[in-house]
């Protein structure tokens, strides 16, 4: 695909095919998250891949904020969570940058999905102390995201077209509204 095809064309997917993702586009997928830029290239950045059907069932069942919110997740057939650890990051201007970082990666992973034709989903609601037991992850890294990833279904399913109505995620404001030029305008 273009690469403007890619920026453009790409939406959260919450409905998937069972069709599996090759251990090749996997590592492409992966070796973009690696390749992003971070602040002072600290990297602080690290990511669980789950491929598990069992795993991912498991991880969908408790990682919701509220209930079962994103049991979507478990009909992809890889999850990936993405962790970051403050310590090995830095601050500017009381910016936290892990989460720049690792929110620039997990991004670049989801555009080099998506030109494969793979759909991924930035879930934030999620119970980050449930996660971090179930994965066994460390206490003083961080979660920032959750993401399923795999083949979208030709047609969404309910849950999938519920949550975009909700989420208003076809309505995308003007370039007016948030561009300014020169100064705040």
């Amino acid at each position: 695909m273009d690469f403007l095809d890619v920026i453009f064309s790409r939406k959260s997917v919450r409905s998937f095919q069972d069709k599996t993702i090759s251990n090749d586009i996997l590592q492409q997928i992966l070796e973009a998250g690696r390749l992003a830029p971070s602040w002072q290239n600290k990297q602080c950045w690290h990511f669980i891949v789950i491929k598990n059907k069992e795993k991912r069932k498991q991880l969908a069942l408790q990682s919701g904020l509220i209930g079962t919110v994103n049991f979507f997740i478990k009909d992809a057939p890889i999850i990936i969570v993405a962790c970051a650890s403050p310590i090995k990051s830095g601050m500017m201007n009381n910016q936290n940058y892990y989460l720049v970082d690792t929110a620039i990666a997990f991004q670049q992973m989801m555009l080099t999905a998506w030109n494969f034709g793979i759909g991924s989903c930035w879930l934030g609601a999620f119970n980050e102390g449930k996660v971090k037991k179930n994965l066994a992850i460390p206490e003083e890294m961080k979660v920032v995201a959750i993401s399923p990833f795999g083949y979208p279904k030709n047609k969404d399913g309910f849950y999938a077209k519920a949550v975009k109505t909700f989420a208003k995620s076809k309505k995308r404001k003007e370039l007016s509204e948030i561009i300014s030029y020169e100064k705040w305008s």
